[in-house]
């Protein structure tokens, strides 16, 4: 039996930063318990809510902005539309009037240190990521539900399946690699042609094609913006901000008008080893800094990871001169089957597996996108994603203080980097002499995440975060 049904648009979902885990599902969640409200007819009746963080939501909740986002999806903002240069000043708003405008229709008070509780102490037995709301209705009465954010903005409702996509019958269902590659052998087709046949259960293959060309849309600003922005980074650690000098040293101090003419002009620095190495850390240093700054970005799957697969997406086109709608639409498709397969045998939650279920899985789609669009066979694909996540089994996540910067910001430069050197060797061997295939790999990375220490995933309790002294505001 298939374990879920998964699409492109559940594996690159278009959000709001720092973390897809700790942000992004924590505001679903939020906007889901304002529906339950709005369904059971009891929304205008509620005069309190109350917010309980657990587990990692809890330890990390802060430095990742938890309770910005809890605060913004009850309030009825979305994170796909939401203007990003008003998340501090509405959040203040909420906290120095003592008013929530709940689902954007009923005005209640809200007192955050009271209402809005970090349980540091305690977890919930389902997944570290959890959060219930409790809403207290005038009648006397209380409505409650607790959700579980369970990573790349997935989130499950507790007794629930989740919100995959519907069930629909998919010509080619997977759930493994040898499944997948059973049926590319079986029709001859690419795995992004196997993927784009699955998306056209769900839609056409007009309205994917679209989808997925929005998502490279809000990817390139992305890049974009982190490469034209100073400043230090929000949280108190005071990061600089390191892709907009490290563009200039790059590229000198003309002004470019959009994305293409900057590519342009990237191109023109020349192929070189060293520049092109540093153009990569660039592009994947930009989208993070982003991300941090509770910028717009991907889901790549995740947010800490958004900017592996970013940056390995523009040094194809940069550097491979592949910049066209095609291409890039086969390079996310294939990107998506790869985390898919991740979710399914083992995880892409940090607070569940460690960084490998982040960058290391990032790694491993964006090494697999790579060696299908460069040429590469079925088998050379899949072999590029193993050995992409074979060189980050193990990792931790260990956030100082609780923020996605030090040292989440740099492993995504060295994701990215490890991603083209898989595909590269993929490209260069024979997959029939492969002593190691990606479902071992995969079966690996979840039997290493429950030996894992929880103290190494995502709750600050080890690693850097507690060797690091550092100092930060009182939130």
């Amino acid at each position: 039996m298939q374990k879920e049904q998964i699409s492109v648009f559940h594996i690159f979902k278009i959000g709001i930063g720092p973390s897809s885990s700790h942000t992004l599902g924590p505001w679903r969640a939020a906007q889901q318990f304002v529906n339950l409200l709005t369904e059971k007819q009891v929304l205008e009746e509620v005069v309190q809510v109350k917010i309980l963080l657990y587990g990692s939501l809890a330890k990390t909740g802060k430095g990742h902005g938890t309770d910005i986002a809890v605060l913004l999806g009850l309030s009825g903002d979305d994170p796909v539309t939401f203007d990003v240069t008003q998340v501090n000043s509405k959040v203040e708003k909420i906290k120095s009037s003592h008013q929530l405008n709940l689902g954007a229709r009923k005005q209640i008070s809200f007192f955050f240190e009271d209402d809005l509780l970090f349980l540091f102490n305690e977890s919930l037995p389902f997944h570290p990521n959890a959060v219930t709301f409790q809403a207290f209705l005038s009648t006397g009465k209380a409505v409650s539900e607790t959700y579980y954010s369970i990573g790349g903005g997935f989130v499950v409702k507790e007794n629930d399946q989740g919100d995959a996509a519907k069930e629909v019958d998919l010509p080619f269902p997977i759930d493994t690699a040898a499944e997948l590659l059973h049926w590319c052998r079986k029709t001859g087709l690419k795995i992004s042609e196997v993927v784009m046949e699955n998306e056209q259960a769900w839609r056409s293959e007009k309205e994917t094609r679209d989808g997925v060309l929005d998502i490279f849309r809000v990817i390139k600003e992305c890049i974009y913006r982190g490469c034209h922005t100073t400043g230090y980074l929000p949280g108190g650690l005071n990061v600089a901000r390191r892709a907009a000098g490290l563009n200039k040293k790059l590229i000198g101090e003309n002004a470019y008008h959009n994305f293409e003419e900057w590519v342009q002009a990237i191109r023109a620095t020349g192929y070189g080893f060293k520049n092109i190495l540093d153009w990569v850390s660039c592009f994947a240093l930009a989208v993070n800094e982003e991300n941090a700054s509770f910028g717009r970005v991907v889901t790549a799957p995740t947010n800490g990871a958004a900017g592996v697969i970013p940056a390995v997406l523009q040094y194809f086109i940069v550097f491979c001169d592949s910049y066209s709608e095609d291409k890039i639409i086969q390079f996310l498709l294939t990107a998506s089957e790869v985390g898919s397969i991740f979710k399914k045998g083992a995880t892409i939650s940090a607070a569940m597996g460690g960084c490998q279920a982040e960058i290391g899985v990032s790694s491993a789609m964006a090494a697999a996108a790579l060696t299908e669009c460069l040429g590469g066979s079925q088998r050379q694909v899949l072999m590029a994603a193993e050995i992409a996540m074979e060189h980050h089994l193990g990792l931790t996540c260990d956030p100082i203080g609780g923020l996605v910067q030090v040292p989440c910001i740099e492993r995504n430069t060295m994701g990215a980097i490890k991603a083209i050197t898989a595909s590269q060797l993929a490209l260069q061997s024979n997959p029939e002499h492969a002593k190691v295939s990606l479902d071992a790999v995969v079966k690996t990375m979840w039997q290493t995440a429950l030996d894992m220490n929880s103290k190494y995933k995502e709750t600050s309790d080890g690693g850097l975060a507690i060797n690091i002294p550092i100092s930060l505001p009182e939130c």
